[in-house]
């Protein structure tokens, strides 16, 4: 059975911000995931993207694993207790052109919840990093990912779809920037510095709004951003105090469970207005704290496009992005028709081969040596011209799409199933 790619996904397009936290998957997840994966399903190619937006996965196998690697992914949350109304989000691709197109999309942020966010790509990468380190990733998932990563670089350079400063952390600081118009200086506090929570901060600083701090629970990764930027560190276990001080609160700090509760904040002297602003998957703060005077509380899907002019562009240039991947994209679908005819093309070679041995054998005792050397080089002619024709049918026959009929047409033609085991 011929082995195919297939895609399952689910994002904010299909299923909710309580469903999406409850099957997002970190690293240790990821990698956990992969390595399980291996002693129950038999897959040649894995690969799992969980971001605040999406939780997908993509594999290559010769019959459908979908509901095994669904099931998989839900156990490795421990939710079975809604596996089934999870399991009922994910959309299956078991066309392998359609899962690659939306590897393509995804990886060059035409499925981003702010188009052309940059995030997505080194998502991606770090998400084949871990495929590559676990052995499930074939020469098929390594061409795929280069591929795809080719042309990311060309978007890059040749069109203006990652122009402008548009993306989750970006539209965070629009709506900071909106929602403090008229402080004449306010305090944003962020608490988590990853890739998320850094980002925000430094475009916070460039947006030039107000005093910003920061803060992490390892203290050294947040006096090393402090340094190289005017960032105020604020000690972990001061976070209250600084709450009681901020005008606006963001919140990038990974874990299962809510950082900012309710019973919590409900001991915090709430003077005046608080923004705060969930960035992360699993939220970081409990939505309950809405319900506090003084408190507004906005989480990732409330993070609209808000960067219009910048979006507008990138809109424009989805045109020239979609036809680089439909280049793209064919070039690594000829790649994937050409690579499905080697192996007949090398049995075809193979048992030709092994014909000429078998002949020159019977003559080759009554030769001179010098005899023998014209011989074989003639016969070894004789060979290629003979595969010659074949191999150039099979190319034309991989444009047409009709390649697998005529490789076994090859293998009944000259018996190459009995060739192999023979030989």
């Amino acid at each position: 059975m011929a082995t195919t790619f297939r895609a399952l996904t689910l994002s904010y397009k299909t299923a909710p911000i309580n469903i999406r936290e409850t099957i997002s998957l970190n690293e240790g997840n990821i990698r956990s995931l992969l390595a399980k994966a291996k002693d129950f399903v038999n897959v040649n190619d894995l690969l799992i993207v969980s971001t605040c937006n999406r939780t997908e996965a993509y594999y290559s196998a010769d019959r459908d694993f979908s509901a095994e690697i669904i099931k998989l992914m839900v156990l490795e949350k421990g939710s079975l207790s809604n596996a089934e109304e999870i399991s009922g989000y994910f959309t299956v691709l078991d066309n392998q052109q359609d899962a690659v197109r939306h590897l393509f999309n995804v990886s060059l942020g035409l499925e981003s919840q702010v188009i052309g966010d940059i995030q997505i790509s080194n998502q991606i990468k770090k998400s084949y990093q871990y495929s590559a380190d676990a052995n499930v990733a074939s020469p098929f998932l390594h061409r795929l990912m280069h591929t795809i990563f080719a042309a990311s670089k060309r978007v890059q350079q040749e069109t203006c779809f990652r122009d402008g400063a548009a993306s989750v952390s970006y539209a965070t600081v629009e709506l900071a920037k909106e929602m403090t118009e008229g402080i004449l200086e306010p305090s944003v506090l962020v608490v988590g510095v990853g890739e998320i929570g850094s980002d925000v901060a430094k475009n916070l600083e460039k947006a030039g709004l107000g005093i910003i701090k920061i803060a992490n629970r390892t203290l050294e990764k947040a006096q090393a951003l402090a340094d190289n930027h005017n960032f105020e560190v604020v000690e972990w276990q001061n976070i209250g105090q600084e709450i009681a001080q901020a005008d606006v609160i963001i919140s990038a700090v990974p874990g299962i469970q809510p950082f900012f509760t309710q019973d919590a904040l409900e001991k915090i002297d709430i003077a005046y207005q608080k923004i705060f602003i969930d960035l992360s998957i699993p939220r970081s703060i409990e939505s309950s704290i809405s319900e506090l005077p003084g408190i507004v509380l906005y989480n990732v899907d409330h993070i609209r496009n808000k960067t219009t002019e910048t979006l507008e562009k990138r809109k424009a240039a989805i045109k020239d992005v979609k036809m680089i991947i439909d280049e793209m994209a064919g070039s690594f679908d000829t790649w994937t028709r050409e690579a499905g005819i080697t192996s007949v093309i090398t049995e075809l070679k193979d048992a030709l081969e092994d014909i000429r041995q078998q002949e020159m054998k019977r003559y080759l005792k009554n030769l001179t040596e010098d005899e023998a050397e014209k011989i074989q080089m003639i016969t070894r002619g004789i060979i290629q011209k003979i595969v010659k024709l074949p191999v150039l049918q099979l190319k034309s026959a991989c444009q047409r799409g009709n390649a697998e009929t005529l490789s076994e047409m090859l293998r009944t033609l000259f018996d190459l199933e009995k060739q192999n085991s023979s030989i």
